[in-house]
């Protein structure tokens, strides 16, 4: 089964370090990681995307993590409405001749132009891990000579009250 872990930590050397390391000890694959800055000065926020078989082992290493110095929030959001992106850049072999195939294809993606030469295109494409795999497999064929991805990030969506006018009679 696959989680969502965010955590944030007190910006300072060697932080990244001990969190992979627990995972590590823990035996769990990362499948995704990313870092950075908050809205917070010093302090940072880091998304992992693991494979669980046990849901016990989640919740240790949960309670693990929150027992780390640095760390200052732990959240597992699999089960919550969150926003998730990540960013993919990917060199497409375009030659002249299939070059607006391609750009059908791609289109429904949102996929962006960033670099091009004479057989060679490259895509950013933006969106939610599944897309950028969507992405990736519908390319494939014509030939993917370079992909970088940068792993998702990911937080909560806010929860929005309804103001119903039936409570605002009783006020």
């Amino acid at each position: 089964m696959r989680r969502v872990i965010t955590v944030t930590v007190i910006n300072q050397s060697g932080v990244l370090n001990r969190v992979t390391g627990l995972l590590m000890k823990r035996q769990f694959n990362i499948e995704s990681i990313t870092v950075g800055h908050t809205e917070q000065p010093g302090m940072s926020k880091m998304t992992f995307i693991v494979h669980v078989e046990d849901e016990q082992k989640i919740e240790q290493l949960v309670k693990q993590l929150q027992k780390q110095i640095d760390v200052l929030k732990v959240n597992d959001i699999t089960e919550k409405a969150i926003v998730m992106r990540e960013l993919a850049l990917v060199k497409v072999v375009s030659p002249p001749q299939a070059r607006s195939e391609i750009s059908s294809i791609v289109e429904p993606f949102r996929a962006t132009v960033i670099d091009s030469s004479k057989n060679v295109v490259t895509y950013q494409v933006i969106g939610a891990p599944e897309k950028i795999e969507a992405f990736i497999d519908l390319v494939k064929p014509y030939g993917i000579k370079e992909l970088s991805r940068t792993g998702a990030t990911a937080f909560t969506r806010e929860i929005q009250k309804v103001n119903s006018p039936q409570l605002s009679i009783l006020k």
